[in-house]
């Protein structure tokens, strides 16, 4: 009965681990937010307690399950990545955030607490970091209050309805 509870414990520390992340992301109106991230950390946790307990009773490799937890959320990550027009691509920073909360979530079903939160702390003091140095402005906040010296209001209503067009005129 005590595996049990120490399982509970695990799965509901990585809910809360990356729900932490996930209520970053969605304070700042990002993908990837709250349920997607605690979802993913959770999982992760709950297959490597998986593959441990379910490897271990058949004295197989207990490192399969838990292996394919990274191609997993690799797809995952992919499919959060888009191409828009032109040069631009979002959700890169979506994808690393979903493979580094699955990580949190192995790392708890690992038993390694400390590496989890202390894991956890870097991303969220990373997010915090870089909001600080970029003034949490993004590219299309900069391009919506940007105009150009001497350019019609025609060409500036262009540009406010799409800034995917990052070039000066």
């Amino acid at each position: 009965m005590n595996v049990v509870w120490t399982d509970l414990w695990k799965l509901l520390l990585a809910a809360a681990l990356g729900g932490i992340i996930g209520l970053e992301r969605e304070a700042k109106h990002r993908p990837a937010g709250l349920r997607t991230n605690l979802f993913i950390c959770m999982g992760a946790a709950m297959f490597t307690l998986l593959s441990d307990q379910i490897a271990g009773q058949h004295t197989g490799d207990h490192t399969r399950i838990a292996a394919q937890i990274i191609p997993g959320i690799g797809f995952i990550g992919a499919g959060s990545i888009i191409h828009a027009r032109g040069d631009l691509v979002t959700g890169i920073t979506s994808a690393a955030t979903l493979f580094v909360v699955a990580s949190v979530g192995m790392a708890v079903g690992g038993g390694l607490y400390i590496t989890a939160i202390f894991a956890t702390g870097m991303v969220l003091a990373s997010y915090r970091c870089s909001d600080s140095a970029s003034g949490s402005s993004t590219l299309k906040s900069c391009c919506i209050a940007t105009k150009w010296p001497g350019e019609a209001p025609t060409r500036l209503n262009s540009r406010l309805t799409d800034c995917s067009n990052h070039s000066t005129p």
